[in-house]
This record gives C-alpha cells, sequence and structure tokens, in this order.
C-alpha cells in the first residue's frame, strides 16, 4: 500500500504548478495498478480545502469540480480510504514525542502513522517525512 498526501493530488489537478506532470502520471498509473493506494481523509480534505480556495491557487475549482474529482478517485479498483487502527493514537503520540515537536507536524505524524499501521509507504512531495524513524516515503515517479 502507498498513503498519498495532499499535495500530490493537488498537483495531480493544478495544471500551473511545475510538479503537475510527474504527480499526474503517477497518480493516473497508481490508481490503475494492482497496488493499494490509500488516500486518507486528511489529504481528500485537504485537496478539497485548498483546490477551491481563491487565496491559495489561481484557479481555484468550485465545490462540485472538486468533489467530483474525490469522487472519481475513490471509484478507482486500486483506491481505499486508509483508516486509522486501533494502535493510532499511540503510534502518532510516539511519533511526535520522538520528533519532540508537534506544531506543523501533526498532520505529516499522522500520515506517518497510518502508513506504519498499514506497513505502507507514503508518496509525497513534502521531505518532513524523513524526520519519522521507520517510516518509508518517496517522490511520486
Amino acid at each position: 500500500m502507498v498513503i498519498v498526501d495532499a499535495n500530490v493530488l493537488l498537483y495531480a489537478v493544478n495544471t500551473a504548478t511545475m510538479h503537475h506532470d510527474v504527480s499526474r502520471a503517477w497518480l493516473d498509473r497508481a490508481l490503475a495498478g494492482t497496488e493499494v493506494v490509500g488516500l486518507p481523509w486528511l489529504s481528500l480534505v485537504a485537496f478539497l480545502r485548498i483546490a477551491t480556495n481563491r487565496r491559495a491557487v489561481n484557479a481555484p475549482l468550485s465545490v462540485d469540480e472538486a468533489a467530483d474529482q474525490v469522487t472519481r478517485w475513490l471509484d478507482e479498483p486500486a483506491a481505499v480510504i486508509a483508516e486509522p487502527t486501533t494502535r493510532h493514537a499511540a503510534i502518532l503520540t510516539g511519533l511526535l514525542r520522538d520528533t519532540g515537536t508537534a506544531g506543523n507536524l501533526v498532520n505529516d505524524a499522522h500520515l506517518a502513522a497510518l502508513a506504519i499501521e498499514h506497513g505502507a509507504q507514503i508518496v509525497s512531495h513534502d521531505r518532513d517525512f524523513a524526520r519519522f524513524a521507520g517510516v518509508r516515503h518517496r517522490l511520486p515517479a
């Protein structure tokens, strides 16, 4: 399983970004492939929040466009909602303690905990995942 960070979803849709082509190609291949693609609600909600925000993107999507995009991703056979397990709180807290910080890393720690729980790798353009011991991560390529 791979866990997809929100930035990959945003870049895959926003043609004005420098990471659009690689993110779109990777996401299309992944969703058409055989490996499970975990789409956490955190990533999907962040996509909805940012993709529809006029202050965040030059050409925001309408709510319907963004919601339809999320539905299309979730309708793909390889896609699943990556849900926390009963171990999530302990893993999340441990990751935050081990890094000695919380704040802006809480969402990343949440995705990292999901990856640990599911034996998954995080796909992201964000290098902060390297801070979390034992978390496998890579760029979309």
